[in-house]
C-alpha cells in the first residue's frame, strides 16, 4: 500500500504535529507500508522519505505561530507530487490548515483520511465556512487526537470523528544516552510564547534553591524579554533550537520535565516524552494534559499560572522520594499504551477501510 502523509506545518521546525507525522511515517514503513511524507521545509528535509513543498510563512494561530505554506507555489508542488506518486490513500493532518492539506482536500482523488489536532475554534474554518462544510465531506474517514480536538471539529464542521490519540516512539527515548547534569535540573520544551507558561516557570525558579538549574529549549516571541528578565543568572541555560537526538538525551538526563502551559493544549505529547524517558513530569492541570496523565498517579499537576504551586510540585519531584519513584514507574506503563507502533496499526486499519469505501 502506498500512503501519502501530508503535514501543513514546516517539517524542519519542531512541533507536535510535525513530530507525529514523522514518527508515524517511520512506524508505518517498519510495518511494510510505503509511506511518503509531504510538507513545507525551511531547509534540507529531515528524512529521506520527505518530499519538500517549499518554505513556510509564520502565521498567527491559536495563540501561537503556525509555519504554514499557503502560497500558490506550494499548492502546485502538492498537486504535482500527488499526481506523480499516485498514492492509494492520502492522510491529511489538520485538513483545513491553509496550504498542502487543504489543496489535497479540495482536489479529492485518492481516499482521504483526515486527522484533527487542534483544540479551540479555527479562524480559517470560520472564515471559509461554506468551503469547510463542503470539504469535510471529501474525507473518507475522520479522526481526532483528543476529546478536545474532536469536540472542536464537531462544533465547527459537524459529523463524527474517531478518537486515535497521539503516539510516542518509546524505544528512541528509552535508548537515548542521558545528558550529563551538574546539579538538580528542570527542562522546558516548547515555543516561547505566553500560552506555554515559560514566564510562570521562571517565577517558580525564584522560589527554588540556588543549585537548581533550568534547561530552556527552543525560542519564540518571548525569548528576548525573558532572557533579559533572567539576566546573567547561571541557573538558566538557554539552549535555542536543538536536534531531536539532543532533545531525547536531555529529557532522559534532566531531573524533571516541566510543562507549565496556560491553555490551548489538546493532548500533551511533551508529557509523553517525559513519561517514555522515565523522567518525573510536572505540568499544568489542563484538560488536554489529563488525556495523557493522571494527577498523583504518573505526574504532578498544578493550577495553570500558579508559580507558587508549581515551585512546590517541582521541589517535591526534585527530591526523588518514593512517591516520585512510583509515578515514574506508572508513567512508563502509561507511555506504553501510546506507542507509535500501536498507532500505526490503528491507522493501517483505517487505510484499509478507506480503500474499501
Amino acid at each position: 500500500m502506498r500512503v501519502g502523509i501530508i503535514c501543513p506545518y514546516s517539517l524542519t521546525l519542531p512541533g507536535g504535529v510535525q513530530g507525529q507525522v514523522l514518527g508515524l511515517g517511520r512506524a508505518l514503513r517498519a510495518r511494510g507500508i510505503q509511506a511518503r511524507i509531504l510538507g513545507p521545509c525551511d531547509g534540507p528535509p529531515p528524512d529521506p522519505s520527505v518530499t519538500p513543498l517549499g518554505n513556510s510563512i509564520p502565521t498567527a494561530s491559536n495563540g501561537s505561530l503556525a509555519a504554514i505554506a499557503p502560497d500558490p507555489s506550494a499548492a502546485l508542488r502538492t498537486i504535482r507530487a500527488l499526481r506523480d506518486e499516485d498514492f492509494d490513500v492520502v492522510h491529511l493532518h489538520e485538513p483545513f490548515a491553509p496550504g498542502p492539506t487543504l489543496t489535497a482536500l479540495v482536489l479529492g482523488g485518492s481516499p482521504l483520511v483526515g486527522t484533527f489536532h487542534r483544540s479551540g475554534e479555527s479562524n480559517w474554518i470560520r472564515a471559509f465556512r461554506p468551503l469547510s462544510l463542503w470539504g469535510v465531506k471529501h474525507l473518507t474517514i475522520r479522526a481526532a487526537v483528543s476529546e478536545e480536538a474532536r469536540a472542536t471539529a464537531m462544533a465547527q464542521l459537524g459529523g463524527s470523528y474517531e478518537l486515535v490519540w497521539n503516539g510516542i516512539e518509546l524505544e528512541e527515548y528509552q535508548q537515548a544516552p542521558a545528558w550529563p547534569t551538574s546539579g538538580p535540573t528542570i527542562m522546558f520544551l516548547g515555543r516561547h510564547e505566553p500560552r506555554k507558561g515559560l514566564a510562570v516557570l521562571i517565577e517558580a525558579m525564584n522560589l527554588l534553591g540556588r543549585d537548581v538549574r533550568l534547561w530552556i529549549a527552543s525560542h519564540g516571541p518571548e525569548t528576548e524579554r525573558l532572557r533579559e528578565l533572567t539576566g546573567a543568572d547561571p541557573r538558566f541555560e538557554w539552549l535555542g533550537r536543538i536536534e531531536e537526538s539532543e532533545k531525547m538525551s536531555r529529557v532522559r538526563g534532566c531531573d524533571v520535565l516541566c510543562a507549565p502551559s496556560l491553555h490551548g493544549e489538546s493532548f500533551g505529547v511533551v508529557l509523553l516524552e517525559g513519561l517514555a524517558a522515565g523522567t518525573p513530569v510536572v505540568a499544568s492541570d489542563l484538560r488536554g494534559y489529563r488525556n495523557v496523565v493522571t494527577a498523583g498517579v504518573d505526574a504532578r499537576l498544578t493550577p495553570p499560572g500558579d508559580s507558587e504551586a508549581l515551585a512546590k510540585a517541582l521541589q517535591a519531584a526534585l527530591e526523588h522520594g518514593p512517591e516520585t519513584t512510583e509515578m515514574v514507574a506508572n508513567g512508563l506503563e502509561r507511555a506504553r499504551s501510546f506507542s507509535m507502533n500501536s498507532l500505526a496499526g490503528r491507522y493501517m486499519e483505517m487505510y484499509e477501510r478507506a480503500l474499501g469505501a
